[in-house]
């Protein structure tokens, strides 16, 4: 029973398969290379704005920012996550805000999460929104398919949802 089971087949099979496969070695890690030069960079982590930091000015960057102190200013970037300590006086924009903290200006993303710490002064333009309970928020709430182009801020789709919050 034992001596028809495939255990055995693939003990010749293996050895034969060593002499090609040592050609073969070298092949496969030069397409493995290739690849890695090819696929994009790995992602660099977030940069984090400490807490005992104080900006005055504005941001901008393609990566993401996590903000733990004070920006006087605008922000842009991709990931931009307040944490609950930070404060920012300025525009927010990006591509996926978590807020923690406080933030005194307009916020504008495709994805807005509000957690139950957060504190938002000002208007949000938005995708998709996801306030926690125990938020505190003071301004209108805006959906725009692209909230990320600031010159589509007065288009008429606005004036429905001032309607509706009369």
């Amino acid at each position: 029973m034992f001596s028809k089971s495939k255990m055995n087949e693939p003990a010749p099979k293996a050895s034969e398969a060593a002499k090609p496969a040592a050609p073969a070695t070298p092949a496969t890690p030069a397409p493995a290379e290739t690849k890695a030069s090819t696929a994009p960079k790995p992602k660099p982590p977030a940069s984090v704005l400490s807490s005992d930091l104080h900006i005055t000015g504005n941001i901008k960057t393609t990566g993401d920012i996590q903000v733990e102190g004070t920006v006087e200013g605008d922000i842009r970037a991709h990931l931009l996550t307040i944490g609950e300590t930070a404060t920012i006086k300025g525009e927010v924009t990006a591509d996926d805000v978590v807020i923690n903290g406080r933030i005194v200006g307009r916020v504008r993303g495709l994805k807005v999460r509000l957690t139950s710490t957060a504190r938002v002064e000002g208007d949000i333009i938005h995708k998709t929104i996801a306030i926690e309970s125990g938020a505190h928020f003071e301004g209108s709430v805006q959906r725009q398919d692209d909230p990320l182009n600031p010159g589509r801020s007065g288009k008429s789709g606005a004036n429905p949802a001032a309607e509706v919050s009369q």
